[in-house]
C-alpha cells in the first residue's frame, strides 16, 4: 500500500476568517486536512494535508482556485514576504526515500496550475536546485515583475506575466522541515540580530533559514525560521542561541510557536536532551514503536 504524501500550502491571508474557512473547505477533500495555522501579523495561513498523489492534486487545485477568487494581493499587507495569493505549495514525502515520488507529483501539480488556473508557476527546491522561495521573493512583487518583464526570469508553467490579483505560485518538492518561530519582547533590531545568529548563511545552524520580523498586532518581534534538518540543528539548541542573542540586545524571550506539524523525532530529540537521558531516541517512545509493528 502506498504511503500518503504531505503538502503544506501557504496562502496570503491570515485575518479574514471566512476566507480561511473557505480555503480549509476546498483543501479538505479528497485529501485529509490535518492542521490550519493562521497568523494575523504575518497575514498568512499554513495548511497541512495528506493524501495520495491524485487526492493531493485535486485538493490543492481547489484550494488555489479558491485563493485566486478570494485573495487580492493589491490589498494585502503583512509581515511575511510573498509573491502570490497561493504563495508556496510544497509536496513533501513522509520518508526520504520517496522524494522522487514527491517531485513527480509536484511537477504534475505545477503543470495543472498553469494550464487550468492560468497562473504563472515557478519551480523551487528539488525541482529547481539552488532556488528557494527567497530567490523569487527578494525585492517583493515589484522586483519579480521587473525581472519577468526584463527577461531575466520566466515561469516554468502558465502565463509569462504575474496575475494582477493573484501574483504567481511557487511549487516544489522538499524534505520535511519544521516551521518554527520564537517571539521576543524588544526591538526589531534584536530579532534581526538573533535571526542572523542562527541562520546558516551567516554562520549559524546548518539548514536554518531565519528572518527577524515585527508583529505590531501582538506587540512583539519574532525570529521566524524554517529548520530544514532537525537532526543537524536541534530545536532546543536553536532556541537557546536565540535567547542568548536576544538578551545581548536587550530583548526578552516570550515563547515559541510551531507552524503546522513537525516530525516526532524532533520532539524526541529535544525531550531527550532536556531530560538528559543518554541514548534517548524514537525507538524509546512507546507509540512510535507500536507504529513500526
Amino acid at each position: 500500500m502506498s504511503r500518503p504524501l504531505e503538502s503544506v500550502p501557504n496562502f496570503s491571508e491570515g485575518r479574514d476568517r471566512a476566507t480561511i474557512d473557505a480555503l480549509a473547505a476546498a483543501l479538505g477533500s479528497p485529501a485529509r486536512l490535518l492542521d490550519v495555522h493562521a497568523d494575523e501579523d504575518h497575514n498568512r495561513s499554513v495548511f497541512t494535508l495528506v493524501g495520495l498523489e491524485d487526492e493531493l492534486t485535486e485538493s490543492l487545485i481547489a484550494g488555489i482556485a479558491c485563493a485566486r477568487e478570494r485573495i487580492d494581493l493589491r490589498l494585502q499587507e503583512g509581515a511575511h514576504p510573498r509573491i502570490g495569493a497561493a504563495d508556496v505549495v510544497p509536496i513533501v514525502p513522509l520518508v526520504p526515500e520517496e522524494l522522487e515520488r514527491a517531485s513527480a507529483a509536484a511537477r504534475l501539480l505545477a503543470a495543472r496550475i498553469g494550464d487550468e488556473l492560468d497562473l504563472p508557476v515557478f519551480l523551487y527546491g528539488e525541482l529547481a536546485p539552488g532556488r528557494g522561495p527567497a530567490f523569487f521573493r527578494s525585492g517583493g512583487l515589484a522586483e519579480l515583475r521587473r525581472r519577468l518583464e526584463a527577461g531575466e526570469l520566466r515561469p516554468d508553467f502558465g502565463p509569462s506575466r504575474l496575475d494582477e490579483r493573484s501574483g504567481g505560485v511557487l511549487v516544489g518538492a522538499r524534505r520535511p522541515l519544521i516551521a518554527f518561530n520564537v517571539n521576543l519582547r524588544g526591538s526589531l533590531e534584536a530579532a534581526r540580530e538573533a535571526a542572523r545568529a542562527v541562520r546558516e548563511r551567516d554562520g549559524g545552524f546548518p539548514g536554518v533559514r531565519a528572518l527577524g520580523l515585527d508583529l505590531p498586532r501582538a506587540g512583539l518581534v519574532q525570529v521566524s525560521m524554517n529548520v530544514e534538518d532537525y537532526e543537524a540543528a536541534a530545536l532546543h539548541e536553536i532556541v537557546a542561541r536565540v535567547e542568548r542573542e536576544a538578551q545581548a540586545h536587550g530583548a526578552e524571550l516570550v515563547g515559541s510557536e510551531l507552524v503546522g506539524l513537525m516530525p516526532a523525532g524532533a520532539a524526541v530529540t529535544a525531550a531527550g536532551a532536556l531530560l538528559r537521558i543518554d541514548g534517548f531516541d524514537a525507538s524509546r517512545v512507546l507509540e512510535l514503536r507500536l507504529l513500526e509493528e
